[in-house]
């Protein structure tokens, strides 16, 4: 029994209200936020909600017993959607709480989800099925575990009370002025960026060629008093009633610096400013100046690679470097991260004078020595502003450019670097609606390696990899980076190019990455050019770094994952990559195994090979829908009775007919019988060896999977529905069948004949004296036929309902039994207790049936893991 009981949820949100937060304001209603917390006005009357209004917590609220978990997901998602943030200040904390507990987690905590890049903020929050809710909910367990309080109401009562009388606190000095802190700097720069920005007179778009941006002058207003920064080391100051920049010392020792002036005699920034309390308390301003990623804009984070390295994967990345080079590597090497941010990379390091860091914003660089001064073990002479991708090497420090001109110091110098990973291409530009990115596609390095890396000059780190490759040759380079280089097939010239040995490597989540959504590899890789005299000795590399073997882990499949030893197997000297397996570690730096990465060009992709079983002539029975053939595109491919102009504008579409068949079927199988994960995301599906064609079970099981996939989007209102596997009789079905063909086809009523127009026979997947096979009814495996017998039942029930379709296909059934909600979507459930019974056994089975194909996907070379 709960503590509360089974009481509605509006009646617990007024018991919890009344009995543990009775001192507080708790009318407010901000959006769809369930609970809102806030000050009482000093004499008692209910104040007005506007964004000045400062909140104690925002919470969800559930009846019941619920994991708090899925409740605080729900609530990032309702926060995020509605951008309650921009409206109102954000509290101190937000929280969940059903009939039996309550759980606070500290705003700040949280405030990177909110930020995330091109994040589908548009899902119902409620929805528990939605990826995105699956994406928000990763995101942020492990913020929940290691820092949220959780107090059980009637155990804890005495701890509660406590916790709330010493967190909610007004942060106002007096009732009009709002202290800035962790959690709501950001959102009050989107106010300051409304406001004050366009009264400042300067030309933006110069000034952030310059790598000056608006985040800077907000930044001089935050840490300021009386109008005065108070922090020198930033890249612009205050100073009463103009902003100062560019501020340096001259050839004759004289100060210098350029100024920007306000348009309107600082009248806006003065009405702005008389709202808040400044600068923060000393204790935020590192926070907030390290954090100076979250106020600069998407487009200029990514071509600067303004994303923190997290702290486990630098010293991750640390130490496989000392696996290859050996112990002492931070002795005998010289280190450059020469596209350093502030400096992340660098932590850990122990010898200062063997290592340089260098940005391109001039900022970072302030903040990099301003880290020194309070204790960050670098030199200030060894930290300096330079554009990797544009600057001469002749500018550079003189110790280091000693380094870089000599062929024998080479040999000790380390580049470490997570490069920045903008690249020109986005979803909207490969499907033709938008551009590509400016300061990308058109980088000044592209037309130097276009000729020789291709499409690959689009992609930043790639043309960081390449300056390095030619004229630091000799050196070790160790960078953080995706897949795309080693596995992509458009970076097969890049392949070509960038010949080295890769000695280590390891593979993590990318959503660990700060800033970084999606749910795909990151890798860190150690690269040497070798003498050629030097031999070839080291072809199997080790990748081991004092790891159990034999370690086993429930995400994997182990047709995925060798776990035999994560002693990596590198097959790569100093020339082309083609393949090596890597060690791979879950978010919480548990080694959980090894995958094998090779690299793939486009002659031997699965779209290649799908286009040799293209069918022009052949009645259709549908249409299948492709995209590009890595795993991060599989829900784009799809069968349909009626394909989009766009597809068919953009030839994405196959048609479907009783000769191709068998293939379609194979091709959406193999695209969708394995389950997404993070570690699978890049992989590359292939142009099979010829196994497949002998294997008639393979054939069958895979007929079997697509006749009832969820990718299979055949629906009756679009045209005749071909593809009904069951008879009239069977299902006690309301009518005759518009078509029979997919029961005629199961019943080997085809009977292709030698006639048939040249070549058309080719389509199949044996040789015309093997077509005896394909006359005769099939026979179905046991986990195919229990699909079937699964799938019947599911007809039966349908059919049984008043006005049932005949020609309804399995999207029709779930779609008349699931619904669709206010925006169109299919609902994932259905109120219908039969339905979702008979649902659930049919999946049951035909998990069991994807299981069986997926060893024969990579059995014939579909897939390499």
């Amino acid at each position: 029994m709960t503590y509360y009981g089974n009481i509605r949820e509006e009646e617990l949100k007024l018991k919890v209200g009344e009995e543990f937060f009775s001192a507080f304001d708790r009318t407010a209603i901000l959006g769809n936020v369930d609970f809102c917390i806030a000050a009482k006005s000093g004499d008692g009357k209910q104040l007005t909600f506007d964004y000045e209004r400062e909140s104690f917590l925002w919470a969800e609220s559930k009846r019941g017993s619920v994991d708090l978990l899925e409740a605080f997901t729900q609530l990032v998602l309702t926060i995020g959607k509605a951008r309650t943030f921009d409206r109102y200040l954000p509290p101190a904390f937000l929280g969940a709480f059903d009939a039996d507990k309550i759980g606070f987690i500290p705003y700040s905590a949280v405030i990177d989800v909110f930020y995330q890049n091109d994040f589908n903020w548009n899902v119902t929050p409620s929805d528990h099925a939605t990826k995105e809710f699956q994406q928000v909910r990763e995101l942020i367990e492990k913020t929940i575990k290691q820092g949220s309080y959780v107090y059980n109401y009637a155990t804890d009562a005495e701890e509660l009370a406590r916790f709330i009388k010493a967190n909610f606190q007004s942060n106002r000095q007096d009732v009009s002025c709002i202290r800035v802190t962790k959690n709501n700097f950001v959102s009050i720069y989107l106010k300051w960026r409304s406001s004050v920005m366009p009264t400042i007179d300067i030309k933006w778009d110069s000034a952030k060629r310059q790598g000056i941006l608006d985040a800077d002058f907000y930044l001089a207003d935050l840490l300021s008093e009386h109008d005065l920064t108070l922090k020198d080391k930033l890249n612009v100051v205050l100073r009463q009633t103009r902003y100062e920049l560019n501020r340096r010392i001259d050839d004759l020792g004289l100060f210098n610096a350029s100024s920007a002036e306000f348009a309107d005699e600082r009248a806006k920034h003065i009405e702005f400013w008389n709202k808040y309390v400044r600068p923060p308390k000393r204790e935020y301003w590192d926070y907030i100046i390290e954090r100076r990623d979250l106020l600069i804009p998407q487009d200029v984070r990514e071509r600067k690679g303004s994303f923190f390295t997290p702290s486990v994967w630098v010293a991750k990345a640390q130490e496989y470097l000392a696996a290859a080079l050996g112990e002492n590597w931070q002795e005998e090497y010289t280190i450059w991260d020469c596209c350093a941010g502030t400096g992340n990379l660098e932590a850990g390091l122990v010898n200062k004078y063997n290592i340089w860091a260098s940005t391109l914003d001039k900022s970072d660089v302030d903040v990099m020595l301003d880290r020194i001064a309070n204790g960050a073990n670098l030199l200030p002479s060894h930290i300096f502003q330079f554009d990797f991708l544009n600057g001469d090497f002749a500018d550079l420090p003189e110790g280091l450019r000693t380094i870089i001109n000599d062929p024998e110091k080479r040999k000790k110098l380390v580049i470490f670097i997570n490069p920045p990973y903008a690249e020109a291409a986005t979803t909207r530009t490969i499907t033709g609606t938008g551009e590509n990115k400016a300061g990308v596609a058109d980088h000044s390095l592209n037309k130097k390696y276009k000729p020789r890396i291709g499409a690959a000059v689009n992609e930043l780190f790639a043309l960081f990899l390449m300056r390095i490759h030619e004229e630091i040759p000799g050196c070790v380079l160790g960078q953080f980076s995706t897949l795309k280089h080693l596995i992509a097939p458009n970076f097969q010239a890049f392949r070509d190019a960038f010949c080295g040995k890769l000695e280590k490597c390891f593979l993590v989540p990318a959503d660990t990455f700060d800033n970084v959504k999606g749910q795909f590899p990151i890798g860190f890789f150690v690269w040497s050019w070798r003498d050629e005299t030097e031999g070839t000795e080291g072809t199997e590399g080790t990748n081991a770094v004092g790891k159990q073997e034999g370690v086993s882990h429930p995400m994997f499949n182990s047709s995925h994952v060798s776990h035999k030893s994560h002693k990596s197997q590198i097959s790569v000297q100093a020339t082309a990559f083609s393949s090596a397996i890597a060690d791979v570690y879950d978010r919480k730096d548990n080694f959980i195994g090894t995958k094998t990465i090779c690299a793939v060009s486009r002659e031997r992709v699965i779209n290649t090979w799908l286009h040799g079983f293209f069918e022009q002539n052949g009645e259709p029975i549908g249409w299948l829908c492709f995209v590009p053939n890595d795993f991060q595109h599989n829900n784009g491919v799809f069968i349909d009775s009626k394909p989009s102009e766009s597809l068919i504008r953009e030839s994405r579409v196959a048609t479907i007919t009783r000769r191709n068949f068998y293939v379609i079927a194979i091709y959406n199988a193999v695209r969708h019988c394995i389950e997404h994960t993070w570690l699978n995301d890049r992989d590359q599906c292939l142009w099979p060896n010829d196994g497949w064609k002998s294997d008639r079970e393979f054939q069958t099981d895979c007929l079997a999977y697509t006749i009832f996939s969820r990718s299979n989007n055949i629906k009756s209102a679009d045209g005749v529905n071909h593809w009904i596997p069951f008879t009239e009789a069977e299902v006690n079905a309301q009518d005759k069948y518009a078509s029979h063909f997919l029961l005629d086809y199961m019943a080997g009523r085809w009977r292709p004949e030698t006639t048939e127009p040249q070549g058309q026979l080719e389509l199949l997947p044996v040789a015309a004296e093997e077509l005896d096979d394909y006359r005769t009814p099939i026979v179905f495996s046991p986990e195919a036929q229990a699909v079937f017998d699964a799938a019947r039942e599911l007809w039966r029930y349908y059919h049984a309902q008043p006005n049932a379709n005949p020609n309804a296909s399995f999207y029709d059934i779930r779609e008349h039994f699931q619904g669709r909600n206010a925006r169109g979507t299919m609902n994932p459930d259905s109120p219908d207790a039969t339905y979702t019974a008979l649902l659930d056994a049919f999946k049951a089975v035909y998990r069991i049936l994807s299981d069986k194909i997926t060893p024969n996907i990579y059995r014939y070379g579909f897939l390499v893991g």
